[in-house]
C-alpha cells in the first residue's frame, strides 16, 4: 500500500499530496480537505484481519469548536466524571438527546460568510477503547471512517492521526505507528459546522456525528492497496475484455471463466460470457493474489460497457431507459446511519416496484449500498458530495464552484468518490454534484474524472452550457417540454444560444430528467403521461422521481403518541418546513400510493387487451431481457366476483419488441359488469422477489352479456319519501329508513394537498382561496314537496364575491331506494378559475365503519393517478381507507365507484350508495373526521375520530400534479367550472342485507 508521505503518482490512485492547513485558521474553517489521510482507493475485501470499531462509545458535547483537549492524556479520559455519556456509533448525536436536528432546503443554517462558521459550533468528543487481537500485525494498519459529519480530528493513543472534511466520503489514516498491544484508546472530535459545510447544502437534515462504520484494517507489508477493474463487454462479438490495474503485482483467478493465476495487468479477452446489466446482474467471483505473498483480495466483476452513441445512452450496445428515483439516506430513528438490512430492504422495494435506477442524491451512499446494487441489479448515477445551493440567497456571490481557493476541497471529494466506487458495474454515470450553479472548479472536476475514468459519462445539471456534462439535463420539466426535447425542438438555453459550438454539442446529448414528479404528499400525478413520453423518444435516457423516502424523524408527544417530525418541529430556524416530506415511502418505509402509481407507470411490460377479438398485444419494455421469465395469467370477473381464470401463452418477445397472443374463449357467465384482467408475473424466484410476483397488469371491459343480473330487493318492499325525514326549511335529509343520515351538502373544497399549495405563483390553493372556495355559504331558494318527489333549489357562493353555484336536488322513490339527482350549475363570472372538487357530502353514525365497494381499488385514486387502481370488489375499515400522510391533506378517495356499502359490523345495518341505473360512477371518500379537521391538522395524531362518519361522493376532483416543486396537473386533469350531475340510489341496509 502506498505510503502517505510519498508523492509519487502511481497508475491507480494518481493522488497528489494533500494541502496542509492555512496558518492560524483552525482546521475546521480552513480550505484544506484534510490532513494526514491516506490517498483515496477502491473499497474491497481483503483476506487480512479487520476489527469492527462500531458499538458503544463515550461522548460529550461542547458548545464551541475550540474546547479543551483534556481527553488525550495517558490512559485516555475519565469517562466516569459525569461529563460523558454512552453513544452508539454509527449515529448522530442530535438523535440521542444532544442538541437538535435542523432541516433546511436551500438556506444554510448559518450566515453565508465563507469559509467561516459561527462561534456557536457544537462539537462532540467521541472515545472508545479496544484491544488489539492477538497476532495482529500493526505495521501498516489503517483506521477507516466511512462517514463523519462534518469535520473531524482523530487521535490514537494520544497521537494525532489527522483531520478530514467531506461528510459522505471515506477517510483513512495510517494507524500502525500509534497502535500498541492490548488496550488502545481512540478519540475523535467532530465539529457540526466547518468550511466543508458550505459544500453540503443538500436539502436534508443537518445531522452531525460518526454516522457510518469505523474499522481498523490489518495491512501487512506487500498487501494489495488499490485496484482498478476494467471489465468491458463487446456486444457484437459477445466477449468481455478484462484488465486490472494494481499497486502491487498480482495474479487473477476467475474460476467460472477458466482463468487461473493470470497476471492481472495483462488484458484478457473472454468469449461467451454473460454481461452485467440491471435486468440481469451477472457477477463473476474472482480473486487477486499479490505476488508478494500477502492475503488475497476477493472481487465481484461485472462486464459491461457504457456509451453514448448518436445521442442515445447505451449499455452493452443496447439503449437504456432509466426508470429511477433520487435517494437520500434516511431512517426515521437513525437518520443517515443505515444498516445493511435497511439498504437491502430499500433495494428490494425498488426492484419489486419496477424501478431500475438510483441517483444517489446528493452524495455517495454507504459503500454497502453499491454492493447491493451490483448484486440485485440497478443502474446508479453516483453523485459527488457537493452542493452549494444556499449561495442562491447571495445571488451566487462567493460560490465555491467558481472560486479557485476551493478547488482542492472540491477535487478531493470527486477523487474520493471515483476511487472508492470505480469497480462497481452498477455505477454507470458519475455526477459532479448538485445545484452548485457553475464555475471553473466544475471544469477541473470533469477534466480529472474524464482522464481518470473515460469509461463512464458525466452528469451535471445546473450549468446550462452543459460543457461539463454528457447529458442535457433538467429538473421538473413538464410533459410537453419533455416531448419537445425528445423531438429536438426545444429552444436553446440562453447560455448556449450565443455560442453555436456549445449549442450544437448540447443538441447531440441524450436527455436526462434528473428530478421530476415531486412526490410530496398526495401525488405525484401524470406519471403515466411522463413515462409514455420518455419511451417515445430515443433521445430520452430516463428520469428520476424526487424522491425515494420522506425524511420524517420519529417523535412522541406528551401523550405518548408517535408521529414524524419535519422542519420547525424541533424549534429549528431557519427551516424548510414540510419540504423534507417528499418521498414515495413514508418515513417508516411504508409505501405511499405514489409508489403504486410509479410502479404502474414504469412497468416493463405493456399489455393491450382486445377482448372482442380474443387477443392481447404485449409490448416488452425491458432494455435487455426477453419475456421468458414471465407468466401471463388472466382472470374474468363479473361484478367483482371471479368466474374464470387461466394462462396465456405469450411468445418470448425480445427487448423492446412486441408480441401477440390469443386469449381463450371466455365463458358467457351469469351476466353483470364483466372485466378481464391480464397479469404478467414472475415464472420463477428471482433474487429480489418470489415466483408469482406481479410485474405488470391490464384490464379491459368485456362486452355485457345478454342477461344482466338485477340487484335483488332484499327487503321485498318499495321505499317511499315517507321513509325519509327532511328538514322543512333547508330540504336536507336527516334520516333514511331509521338511519341517522345528514346531507347532502354541496362539497367543492378539499383539505389542500402539498401540490395544491405549490410553490410561489405556482399555487392553485392561492387561486382557490382568492376565489373564496374555502368559504362558501348556502342559501335555500326553494323546497318543493310533491307526492312523488322532493325538489330543493339552493345557491352557494363565497362571501364578498359575485360568482356562485346553483344546486338542484331531486329526491324520488326508486324501488327499494331513494333516487337522488344533484345538478350543479356555475352561476356568475367563473372565467379562468378551477375548483378542487364537485360533489356532495353526508354524515352518519361512526359505527358504520366497514366499507365495501365495487369500483377502482384497492388504494386511493385521483384523476391523474388512478391508472394504478383496478376495477374490482374491495372492503376495508374506514381507518384503513385513510392514507396517513405525514402532513395531513386530501387523501383516501376511491375512483370509478359503482356502489358502496357502509355497515356497522356489530349490527349488520348501514347504507348503500349506488350509481343510478349503472350510470356514471362516482368518487368515494369516507373519513372519521371532517375536511375542516383534516385541513387544520399539522400531524396525523392531531386528528381524533368523532361520533360521525363523513361520506363524500364526488362527480369530479382536481388532479394532483406535482406543483409542490414542478408543474401542476395536465389540463385534462384540471377541474374547471361546468355543469355536473350526480345520480345516486340511497338505500338503508337492514341486518344481513349487506353483501
Amino acid at each position: 500500500m502506498t505510503n502517505p508521505d510519498e508523492t509519487a503518482q502511481g497508475p491507480v490512485h494518481g493522488e497528489p499530496p494533500e494541502p496542509g492547513g492555512t496558518g492560524t485558521v483552525p482546521y475546521w474553517a480552513d480550505l484544506a480537505p484534510g490532513t494526514g489521510r491516506r490517498p483515496p482507493r477502491a473499497r474491497f475485501t481483503s483476506g487480512a484481519a479487520r476489527l469492527d470499531l462500531n458499538g458503544t462509545w463515550s461522548f460529550r458535547l461542547w458548545p464551541t469548536a475550540d474546547a479543551p483537549l483534556d481527553f488525550l492524556g495517558p490512559g485516555g479520559p475519565d469517562t466516569d466524571d459525569g461529563t460523558w455519556s454512552p453513544l452508539p456509533v454509527p449515529s448522530h448525536w442530535v438523535l440521542h438527546g444532544h442538541g437538535i436536528p435542523r432541516y433546511t432546503n436551500t438556506a444554510y443554517p448559518f450566515p453565508i460568510d465563507p469559509p467561516h462558521v459561527p462561534d456557536a459550533n457544537p462539537t462532540g468528543d467521541h472515545h472508545r477503547t479496544f484491544h488489539l487481537p492477538n497476532g495482529w500485525r500493526p505495521a501498516g494498519s489503517v483506521l477507516r471512517f466511512d462517514g463523519v459529519d462534518s469535520c473531524f480530528k482523530v487521535w490514537l493513543n494520544g497521537r494525532e492521526l489527522g483531520t478530514s472534511k467531506g461528510s459522505r466520503l471515506p477517510a483513512e489514516f495510517d494507524a500502525g505507528r500509534a497502535l500498541r498491544p492490548g488496550r488502545n484508546d481512540l478519540a475523535v472530535r467532530v465539529h457540526r459546522w466547518s468550511s466543508g459545510s458550505y459544500l453540503e447544502d443538500q436539502d436534508m437534515w443537518w445531522l452531525p456525528g460518526i454516522f457510518r462504520d469505523v474499522t481498523l484494517l490489518e495491512v501487512p507489508d506487500g498487501t494489495l492497496g488499490d485496484c482498478f477493474v476494467h471489465a468491458s463487454y463487446d456486444h457484437e462479438r459477445g466477449s468481455g475484455t478484462l484488465r486490472i490495474d494494481t499497486d502491487v503485482p498480482a495474479r487473477l483467478s476467475l474460476p467460472e471463466l477458466g482463468v487461473h493465476g493470470h497476471r492481472a495487468d495483462r488484458p484478457l479477452t473472454l468469449p461467451g460470457l454473460e454481461p452485467w446489466s440491471a435486468e440481469h446482474p451477472r457477477l463473476y467471483a474472482g480473486e487477486l493474489v499479490p505476488l508478494t505473498g500477502a492475503e488475497p483480495v476477493g472481487l465481484r466483476i461485472g462486464f459491461r460497457s457504457v456509451a453514448i452513441r448518436d445521442g442515445v445512452f447505451t449499455v452493452n450496445g443496447a439503449p437504456v431507459l432509466l426508470r429511477g428515483v433520487n435517494r437520500h439516506e434516511h431512517d426515521p430513528d437513525h437518520g443517515r446511519a443505515l444498516t445493511v438490512d435497511t439498504m437491502r430492504r430499500d433495494l428490494l422495494l425498488m426492484k419489486r416496484n419496477n424501478i431500475n435506477a438510483v441517483r444517489t442524491a446528493h452524495y455517495p451512499p454507504h459503500p454497502a449500498f453499491l454492493d447491493l446494487c451490483d448484486e440485485l441489479g440497478l443502474w446508479v448515477v453516483d453523485e459527488c458530495d457537493i452542493e452549494t445551493h444556499g449561495f442562491i440567497h447571495a445571488d451566487w456571490a462567493g460560490n465555491p464552484a467558481d472560486d479557485p481557493r476551493w478547488r482542492p476541497m472540491l477535487m478531493d471529494r470527486m477523487r474520493r468518490m471515483v476511487e472508492r466506487d470505480k469497480n462497481h458495474p452498477s455505477v454507470v454515470v458519475w455526477s459532479l454534484g448538485n445545484e452548485s450553479h457553475h464555475g471553473t472548479n466544475l471544469a477541473a472536476l470533469s477534466d480529472w474524472t474524464r482522464e481518470r475514468d473515460p469509461s463512464r459519462p458525466l452528469h451535471y445539471e445546473r450549468d446550462r452550457t452543459y460543457r461539463h456534462s454528457d447529458f442535457y439535463s433538467l429538473m421538473y420539466a413538464s410533459v410537453a417540454e419533455v416531448d419537445r426535447i425528445g423531438r429536438h425542438e426545444e429552444p436553446a438555453p440562453e447560455e448556449t444560444a450565443a455560442e453555436p459550438g456549445l449549442e450544437q454539442r448540447r443538441r447531440t446529448l441524450p436527455f436526462l430528467l434528473c428530478e421530476y414528479a415531486h412526490a410530496m404528499g398526495n401525488g405525484p400525478g401524470s406519471l403515466t403521461e411522463y413515462q409514455r413520453t420518455l419511451e417515445r423518444h430515443p433521445r430520452c435516457a430516463g428520469a428520476f422521481v424526487w424522491e425515494w423516502i420522506d425524511h420524517g424523524l420519529r417523535r412522541t408527544d406528551e401523550e405518548g403518541r408517535a408521529y414524524f417530525a419535519y422542519g420547525g418541529d424541533f424549534g429549528d430556524s431557519p427551516h424548510g418546513g414540510t419540504f423534507c416530506i417528499d418521498g414515495l415511502l413514508f418515513p417508516d418505509r411504508t409505501p405511499s400510493p405514489g409508489l403504486a402509481a410509479y410502479k404502474k407507470a414504469v412497468e416493463p411490460v405493456g399489455i393491450g387487451i382486445d377482448a372482442a377479438a380474443g387477443r392481447i398485444r404485449v409490448h416488452n419494455r425491458y432494455d435487455v431481457r426477453d419475456l421468458t421469465h414471465l407468466r401471463f395469467t388472466w382472470t374474468l370477473e363479473a361484478d367483482g366476483v371471479p368466474v374464470a381464470q387461466g394462462e396465456v401463452k405469450v411468445p418470448p418477445a425480445g427487448a423492446r419488441q412486441e408480441a401477440e397472443a390469443a386469449l381463450p374463449v371466455l365463458p358467457t357467465g351469469p351476466g353483470g359488469e364483466t372485466w378481464l384482467t391480464v397479469r404478467a408475473v414472475l415464472a420463477a424466484d428471482e433474487p429480489w422477489a418470489p415466483a408469482g410476483h406481479e410485474v405488470a397488469w391490464a384490464q379491459a371491459r368485456v362486452p355485457a352479456h345478454p342477461a344482466h343480473r338485477a340487484r335483488p330487493d332484499a327487503r321485498g318492499r318499495r321505499l317511499t319519501l315517507s321513509d325519509a325525514r327532511f328538514d322543512a326549511r333547508t330540504g336536507l335529509l336527516r334520516a333514511l329508513g331509521g338511519l341517522d343520515l345528514d346531507g347532502p351538502h354541496l362539497d367543492m373544497w378539499r383539505a389542500p394537498t402539498e401540490n395544491d399549495r405549490g410553490m410561489g405563483d405556482n399555487s392553485v390553493l392561492r387561486q382557490w382561496r382568492a376565489a373564496g372556495l374555502d368559504r362558501l355559504v348556502a342559501r335555500t331558494e326553494r323546497v318543493e314537496r310533491r307526492p312523488d318527489r322532493l325538489v330543493v333549489q339552493t345557491r352557494t357562493a363565497p362571501d364578498g364575491l359575485p360568482h356562485g353555484l346553483r344546486v338542484r336536488q331531486t329526491w324520488t322513490p326508486h324501488g327499494d331506494a331513494l333516487l337522488l339527482t344533484v345538478d350543479i350549475v356555475p352561476d356568475g363570472p367563473w372565467d379562468g378559475l378551477t375548483v378542487p372538487r364537485a360533489g356532495v357530502r353526508f354524515t352518519l353514525p361512526a359505527r358504520h365503519d366497514r366499507v365495501r365497494w365495487y369500483g377502482k381499488g384497492p388504494g386511493e385514486a385521483y384523476p391523474d393517478s388512478e391508472q394504478a387502481a383496478r376495477v374490482g370488489l374491495f372492503a376495508k375499515d374506514v381507518a384503513a381507507l385513510q392514507t396517513p400522510y405525514v402532513v395531513p391533506q386530501e387523501n383516501g378517495r376511491r375512483a370509478a365507484v359503482r356502489w358502496a356499502e357502509l355497515v356497522a359490523p356489530e349490527t349488520g345495518t348501514g347504507l348503500r350508495v349506488e350509481a343510478a341505473d349503472h350510470g356514471l360512477p362516482f368518487g368515494l371518500t369516507v373519513r372519521a373526521w371532517s375536511t375542516e379537521d383534516l385541513e387544520a391538522a399539522a400531524h396525523p395524531h392531531d386528528l381524533t375520530p368523532g361520533d360521525r362518519l363523513h361520506l363524500h361522493v364526488d362527480a369530479a376532483q382536481y388532479g394532483l400534479g406535482s406543483a409542490s416543486c414542478g408543474p401542476g396537473p395536465l389540463e385534462e386533469h384540471r377541474l374547471r367550472p361546468r355543469t355536473w350531475r350526480l345520480a345516486l340510489l340511497l338505500r338503508p341496509l337492514g341486518p344481513g342485507e349487506a353483501g
